[in-house]
């Protein structure tokens, strides 16, 4: 008796036409993606709409605990970098598609709806009232939050030092006396400091008032403020 070889896929064709039709195998696809696709629009329009969620039910052993953080860490980071932490709702650029599949995936793993969100990212990745690398996380209760989604490029290692000065008032004066202590070097003292005493004194004092307040002018008339007031308003002119 002669055996012919076996194609797989007719074994396949032929075990799916016993259990069920084509057309009620296409009915069943189409009808799995227009949940997947409901699913996909509520997440979406959750991130777009203002949540007063303070907390999401998620089952703590299938968190992974380094994207576990607490409030005072975002803070820190937020005001070393410049960065605000604010609701998803005002967050203007687009929420990426595989941040939409980690919040289905996570809801799906926790059996919960999840809420709440909020975004770290530079102001201008806001649409503030009167953009680099944004963190999509979830509050988890007690101050704790779960990052859920990073996207974009690595922020700029000199951020840190570049927006140190303004982090609070005690670095933005420091930055004016390093400022001022470099252009009283610069001054050529010549015959100055024989005919005035405590020349080089004066000469600081009057470029660390000119500067002062020139920076002050510039900072406050911008409506700008310091890292350590603005990384959680959604304000602009502050």
């Amino acid at each position: 008796m002669l055996l012919h070889k076996v194609n797989l896929q007719e074994e396949l064709l032929s075990e799916r036409k016993k259990r069920q039709s084509e057309a009620a195998i296409l009915a069943q696809v189409q009808s799995i993606l227009a949940e997947n696709e409901w699913e996909r629009e509520m997440v979406t329009d959750k991130l777009q709409r203002k949540s007063s969620t303070i907390s999401n039910a998620l089952q703590f052993d299938l968190l992974e605990t380094d994207k576990i953080f607490h409030i005072d860490q975002i803070r820190k980071i937020c005001v070393d970098y410049r960065l605000r932490f604010l609701d998803s709702s005002i967050f203007k650029n687009e929420i990426p598609e595989e941040a939409i599949t980690k919040i289905r995936s996570l809801e799906k793993q926790h059996q919960t709806s999840l809420d709440g969100f909020k975004i770290i990212a530079p102001s201008k990745a806001f649409h503030l009232l009167n953009y680099d690398d944004p963190l999509l996380f979830v509050p988890i209760g007690n101050d704790y939050y779960y990052l859920i989604h990073q996207w974009g490029t690595e922020i700029n290692p000199w951020r840190k030092l570049m927006v140190l000065p303004f982090k609070n008032l005690g670095y933005f004066t420091v930055t004016a006396i390093l400022f001022s202590a470099l252009l009283t070097m610069l001054v050529p003292e010549n015959n100055l400091s024989k005919s005035v005493p405590m020349a080089s004194l004066i000469v600081f004092l009057f470029a660390f008032k000119s500067i002062f307040a020139v920076f002050a002018y510039y900072f406050f008339m911008m409506g700008k403020n310091f890292n350590e007031e603005i990384w959680k308003r959604k304000y602009y002119n502050n």
